[in-house]
């Protein structure tokens, strides 16, 4: 390596020392394609001597065979590692990079600038201090410029450097740059970024960036490096009150019981006084145990292991909290949203809530809006897509501790995970917990389930029929139902045609609005089980995650799902009610089968196949497994 420090070869014990107590500043590089992010990265790494030698001799060989300045050095192909990247000249994945000066240790997020990435670089902004937003010189503030500025106010990062790059391509002109800070400003004004520090560069010359340029004379700020090295982020998250998420439950033997975890706000010690959320139960911090002892005091960013001086239940995704000054608790938000996947956001789908430590099941009651980046504007929406960013209200199935986004990004943001793949598809902010939150509660009732149930002298269920439009489900649940009505059950039957007349007259045919009737099928469904009623369900309810769903609100053994299996081309040439001609005319979008997917059941309880069974046998199949599965006699 070219530099560091004179200490290395004199005292080294001198240099870990100095080296251990510099600060820390994570910042990342954003904006559109083609505004030179990698090379500036490179261009720090280079200028801050933080490149070996064999590394130089690599970079210019791949330089010569991938580079695009010729004969000279592309500082680029330092971040830009995937071969695609190098092909391209462009940055797809988020590309972390350290080095330090004198004075301070960097770690650096190279973000993609392609709209189509831009959920990297919500990654990349999720722990940044800082971020370098870079303009071509040539081309001012575009799209993408706007979209990053206005994440990285979302996000929560408050100090921004406006770096109005390739300022050679423009002859050092003064005014290109005036103009450029000037509407990049007003912008910034209006998404709430008021430290913006705007510095002309060259990443590639290297002007501006560690020393001061001689070709722009007239820009009397400091250089980047020098900006970066002296920024004040400051220690906000020790003077706030505690929030320690439970990681793990350490229980090595039976004399010690301690809680794992990172320290994501505040200050602990012994003595102090605590609440356990979300039970909200109180106790005080006995021992402050790390890896090298018992310790006096922890501050934010340490990870120890805690323990109360009562016993009490706390388990992983638990917090503790400053006793005077407790996180909230709730299972109803208004957040925002950056959704990050291919497949729409579809409001009543559950997904996985990831919060710190903590998971739970989750699902958009409602898409108040979404926002246009560029005029801020906001639009109404009934999904979101790729990359767009809206304001959504949550539900979870169980209260979870939290503090809003802007007062702690690590107890107030969350990502949504996809049940069925276990994909992250979007990253979240919450805003505040509403207030029909702490007006609900549940009504204790004397006469539950089980009475109901032994009542009706019958074990509840739901017989959940699935398959696409003209299988024959609601001829073989008709079936079914006249055979339990004969035999004396209890029942009811939900019918996909039917509750569209009344419970679910408002909804169409969209993704969207098919998983909203199922949910409220599902929500109708759990409460005639809670009645103690055999519930017989016909809808098509395509998609799995919404199946999954019913799974979910019922109790083990109560969910029996059957897959009617028909195949597509008997189905279309049933066509009772004439919907595939229809669908194939163009008359009728969204059609399921034709231009809208059925997702068959991986492993449904009973399987009829209608192409080897008349609806006769399929009924008493059915019917018999129901009773086989309830140890009952069909008599």
């Amino acid at each position: 390596m070219a530099h560091v420090s004179d200490l290395i070869a004199s005292d080294i014990d001198a240099y870990l020392a100095a080296h251990e107590s510099k600060s820390l500043l994570r910042f990342i590089t954003c904006g559109s394609v083609d505004d030179g992010k990698s090379t500036l990265i490179g261009r720090l790494l280079y200028d801050s001597k933080m490149i070996f030698e064999d590394q130089l001799a690599a970079l210019a060989a791949d330089s010569k065979r991938h580079g695009t300045q010729g004969g000279d050095i592309d500082f680029a192909l330092l971040v830009d590692g995937l071969a695609a990247e190098r092909e391209q000249g462009i940055t797809i994945d988020v590309a972390y990079r350290f080095f330090s000066t004198d004075r301070r240790k960097f770690i650096v997020a190279d973000t993609p600038g392609h709209e189509q990435y831009t959920r990297n670089m919500v990654t990349g902004a999720s722990t940044a201090d800082l971020a370098v937003i870079l303009v071509d010189a040539r081309q001012g503030v575009l799209t993408q410029t706007r979209r990053h500025s206005y994440l990285v106010g979302l996000l929560g990062i408050r100090h921004v450097v406006l770096a109005v790059n390739k300022m050679d391509l423009v002859g050092y002109d003064r005014s290109a740059f005036d103009a450029i800070v000037a509407d990049y400003r007003d912008f910034a004004a209006r998404v709430g970024l008021a430290a913006v520090t705007a510095i002309p560069i060259s990443g590639l010359k290297g002007d501006n960036i560690a020393t001061a340029s001689t070709a722009m004379d007239w820009y009397r700020g400091p250089t980047l490096l020098e900006h970066l090295e002296s920024v004040e982020v400051g220690d906000a998250l020790d003077a706030a009150p505690l929030r320690f998420p439970v990681q793990w439950v350490n229980r090595p033997n039976l004399d010690f019981r301690g809680y794992a975890g990172l320290i994501a706000a505040g200050r602990v010690a012994p003595g102090d006084r605590v609440r356990l959320l979300p039970s909200g139960r109180e106790a005080a911090i006995a021992r402050v145990v790390s890896f090298d002892g018992d310790l006096p005091c922890a501050v934010a960013g340490q990870s120890v292991t805690l323990t109360l001086d009562r016993e009490v239940d706390v388990s992983r995704g638990d917090m503790i909290a400053a006793a005077d000054a407790p996180a909230e608790v709730a299972d109803q938000f208004e957040t925002v949203i950056v959704w990050m996947a291919d497949e729409p956001l579809l409001a009543g789908r559950p997904y996985w809530l990831k919060i710190g430590t903590k998971s739970v099941s989750a699902s958009i009651t409602e898409i108040k809006h979404q926002v246009n980046v560029n005029t801020l504007e906001t639009q109404p929406a009934k999904t979101l897509g790729l990359n767009a960013i809206g304001t959504c209200n949550v539900q979870t199935d169980q209260p979870i501790a939290f503090d809003p986004y802007e007062a702690n990004r690590d107890t107030g943001g969350f990502i949504l995970v996809d049940r069925m793949t276990n994909a992250t598809v979007g990253a979240g902010m919450i805003r505040f917990a509403l207030r029909r939150a702490h007006n609900i509660h549940w009504q204790a009732l004397d006469v539950n389930k089980a009475a109901r149930a032994a009542m009706n002298g019958q074990r509840p269920a739901v017989l959940w029929f699935t398959g696409l439009s003209g299988a024959g489900k609601s001829t073989i649940a008709n079936l079914v139902e006249k055979r339990l009505h004969a035999l004396g059950r209890r029942t009811y039957t939900l019918d996909g045609d039917n509750v569209r007349h009344g419970l679910n007259r408002d909804l169409g045919f969209t993704d969207a609005d098919r998983v909203e009737n199922i949910r409220r099928v599902a929500e109708v469904a759990k409460l005639m089980v809670d009645a103690g009623l055999v519930v017989i369900t016909s809808f098509i309810s395509p998609f799995r995650a919404e199946r999954a769903l019913a799974r979910d609100m019922l109790a083990a053994g109560e969910f029996i799902e059957v897959f009617v299996d028909t195949p597509l081309a008997e189905a279309e040439r049933r066509d009772v009610k004439g919907l595939y001609r229809k669908a194939r005319a163009g008359e009728l979008a969204n059609f399921t089968g034709i231009d809208s997917p059925y997702e068959p059941p991986e492993a449904p309880e009973i399987h009829i196949d209608t192409t080897r069974l008349t609806p006769v046998e399929a009924a008493e199949m059915i019917v018999d497994r129901l009773f086989e599965d309830f140890n009952e006699v069909a008599i």
